[in-house]
């Protein structure tokens, strides 16, 4: 139904090919190491709820849920200020690694809309023969030249802070596949269907009233 732990690849030889960024894309500063291993988020910092998101940029449920059943989750109760979202990185796989380490590096302004981008293009760089190129074509819609991809992967501070994030879900909530959500203090594997969320969601704003 969803990937398992057992393609998580973190410690990775990546060879690189330079694409240059045509001038009608907005170019984008990669993103200091500070902003690049915030927790990245949406809604109100003081939701009563809070919505964690462990997700694979490779996964194909992940892509679903983002597509299908989150718009409805951010119209419903993080537009309207019930609950705050925290999406936290667990790639499985090197590509999906790399497209991690990249949306990071856009910045926190720019990274749900770079997540949102390789979610869509998921298909094209993960099934390329030459996933790096692919994702890099992708990321230069996210307005990060091929050299800013370089240099991102090449950060060994935010390849460790991905690590130890994955690792840190793994020990204290049991995290071991793609998509994984955990809504107050309850761990939902799986992309279930949005009437399914809408319970563990009102169950959880009832415990916080």
């Amino acid at each position: 139904m969803y990937r398992s732990i057992l393609g998580f690849v973190f410690f990775v030889c990546v060879t690189t090919v330079a694409v240059s960024l045509p001038a009608s894309f907005a170019r984008a500063e990669v993103a200091a190491i500070e902003d690049a291993t915030r927790d990245m988020s949406i809604g109100k910092t003081d939701a009563p709820v809070t919505m964690i998101e462990y997700a694979s940029l490779g996964c194909p449920h992940c892509a679903n849920f983002h597509e299908n059943t989150f718009p409805k989750i951010k119209e419903n109760y993080i537009d309207t200020g019930k609950v705050r979202m925290i999406y936290r990185d667990y790639p499985l796989g090197t590509p999906a690694l790399a497209a991690s380490m990249i949306s990071r590096c856009a910045g926190s302004q720019r990274y749900f809309g770079m997540v949102d981008l390789f979610f869509r293009s998921q298909k094209q760089w993960g099934q390329a023969d030459n996933p790096l190129e692919a994702l890099k074509k992708t990321a230069r819609f996210g307005g990060m030249s091929g050299p800013d991809v370089d240099a991102c992967l090449q950060n060994q501070d935010l390849l460790t802070f991905i690590r130890d994030t994955a690792a840190k879900g793994q020990k204290e909530f049991n995290v071991s596949a793609t998509p994984t959500f955990i809504i107050g203090d309850v761990t939902i594997p799986g992309n279930l269907p949005y009437d399914d969320f809408k319970g563990y969601l009102d169950k959880a704003l009832d415990k916080a009233r």
